[in-house]
């Protein structure tokens, strides 16, 4: 009983001591992910301490395989993407690197029913929820944003997904209900659709989520076309 007992506590600190790696982890991506959008570190430092941080999380990370996505906004599907057959995607000329200057729009938006812009939907009445796509870390967001503010994603997440080895970005959201480090599981409620950002809070703009993915290339993030994946997500 003695061994057991010491077993399960050897056991149990050693998840606290994991969950507390990767909030840390998390914490420091957030803070380098800021400079990054400011402009305020040279892309070759970012490199150097953005690669050291991947490798440690994937270490730190449990992985529990699943079958496909379940699509990002809750009571939508795939009829919501802007643009014809996902021909709004385009990431020529981006860089991770660029920060808030980035070039392309390596994205797809997924429009939901607002036309008086209040960010709720107009046959439910309700916000729309924002829903991660696969289990995953949240390493990067911000739940703070003013309308005389230029970053372009507005109150944005980043969340890494270990099975896939792949990040997903959602960003204008109303308001967000995770922080760097939270562990989340696929279909879970992550934030609400709104219209913060640049250029997502001006009235030209429908009110929807934009959504992008990135493979994990050389561990530095390069877009990649999600539009068949989101196609095939089940919905909720």
């Amino acid at each position: 009983m003695k061994k057991i007992i010491l077993l399960l506590s050897i056991l149990c600190v050693s998840v606290v001591s994991n969950a507390q790696d990767i909030k840390t982890i998390c914490s420091n991506i957030n803070n380098l992910n800021t400079a990054i959008l400011n402009g305020s570190i040279k892309k070759q430092d970012a490199v150097a301490q953005f690669k050291p941080l991947i490798e440690q999380l994937k270490k730190a990370s449990d992985k529990h395989p699943l079958s496909g996505w379940t699509f990002p906004l809750k009571g939508y599907k795939s009829s919501a993407i802007g643009g014809t057959n996902g021909n709004g995607y385009s990431d020529k000329g981006y860089n991770f690197l660029d920060g808030n200057k980035h070039a392309a729009h390596p994205a797809h938006d997924i429009f939901i029913n607002d036309r008086n812009q209040d960010c709720v939907d107009d046959r439910t009445h309700q916000p729309v929820d924002v829903l991660v796509v696969d289990d995953g870390i949240v390493i990067a967001c911000t739940n703070e944003w003013e309308p005389t503010s230029t970053l372009r994603g507005g109150k944005f997440i980043w969340i890494y997904h270990p099975v896939q080895n792949i990040i997903t970005y959602y960003a204008h959201n109303q308001a967000i209900f995770v922080k760097p480090g939270d562990e989340v599981k696929q279909g879970q409620k992550i934030a609400e659709v709104g219209r913060t950002g640049y250029n997502a809070f001006k009235k030209r703009s429908p009110t929807h989520l934009h959504f992008s993915a990135f493979k994990l290339v050389d561990d530095m993030p390069v877009p990649y076309n999600p539009y068949l994946q989101l196609k095939k997500a089940k919905t909720i």
